[in-house]
């Protein structure tokens, strides 16, 4: 906490123009879930109070919080007053891995006044298009998507965000972790799925600027007059009710097996 506390405060000084700062997945205790704490615990608390003393919105990463009998890979949503206005609850633990962590039920937008609205959603989350495509028709226009990636499968990660804002029409803001605990890469990609920045695997502290009028503009118009997919997808008769009631648990499904790690000696080693 010593270390983000002086490097939000450094960031403040610097871009005294920002108005919401997002850190990575699990940044405040990384990965271990003994170091769970009550909601509204003390790390929640700091974050406030700090939110407030630099009147910054803050999205402070995860971190994971007990409620209950259950444990969440919780994301609090802090306003620059120092209130927390949403928790967003991960809906997509890192299964087999992320052992013991009880999965969120409930998409979160948070709107700041006289600028839009955005969504959160947390690392594997995004692997998921249903989770993307349920902020876009909650009204997102910019997704905070913190992140604790340090395995071979970050470039794909890199490419699902920004097909994610591409297919949804909104900017995407990818926050991974770097130097000892990720590999870093992250990037922010706007509503035609441009790259506007890719960092590289190194520690950096990044400040965007993004207009939101661009992401009426696309739904609108579609980028560069192209493809109208929210228009498109609001219009379309077509329904999907393998996705809906239940119905996940088809033949094909089930074929796949238990959720598990892969064994040694597996077909796929």
């Amino acid at each position: 906490m010593p270390a983000i506390d002086a490097e939000l405060r450094a960031m403040r000084r610097r871009f005294p123009w920002v108005r919401l700062a997002v850190l990575p997945e699990l940044a405040p205790h990384g990965v271990d879930i003994a170091a769970a704490e009550e909601e509204g615990g003390p790390t929640e608390r700091q974050f406030a109070a700090l939110a407030r003393e630099l009147d910054l919105w803050l999205v402070p990463g995860s971190f994971f919080q007990r409620r209950g009998d259950d444990i969440f890979n919780a994301t609090p949503i802090i306003d620059n007053r120092g209130e927390v206005v949403a928790r967003y609850a991960k809906m997509f633990p890192f299964q087999p891995y992320e052992v013991g962590v009880t999965p969120g039920r409930e998409p979160v937008t948070f709107d700041i006044p006289g600028i839009g609205r955005i969504g959160i959603l947390n690392c594997y989350d995004m692997w998921f298009p249903e989770t993307a495509r349920t902020l876009a028709l909650m009204g997102a226009e910019v997704i905070l998507h913190p992140s604790l990636t340090n395995t071979i499968d970050r470039e794909v990660e890199m490419t699902i965000a920004r097909a994610n804002a591409a297919m949804q029409q909104f900017f995407f803001l990818d926050i991974n972790a770097a130097g000892q605990i990720g590999n870093g890469r992250s990037g922010a990609y706007g509503p035609g799925g441009t790259i506007i920045y890719q960092a590289g695997g190194a520690h950096e502290v990044l400040a965007f600027e993004f207009d939101l009028a661009e992401v009426r503009r696309v739904r609108e118009r579609g980028w560069h007059g192209l493809g109208q997919t929210l228009k498109s997808f609001r219009d379309s008769e077509v329904d999907f009710p393998l996705l809906s009631n239940g119905n996940r648990h088809t033949p094909a499904m089930n074929a796949l097996g238990t959720l598990k790690k892969p064994e040694l000696n597996s077909p796929q080693d």
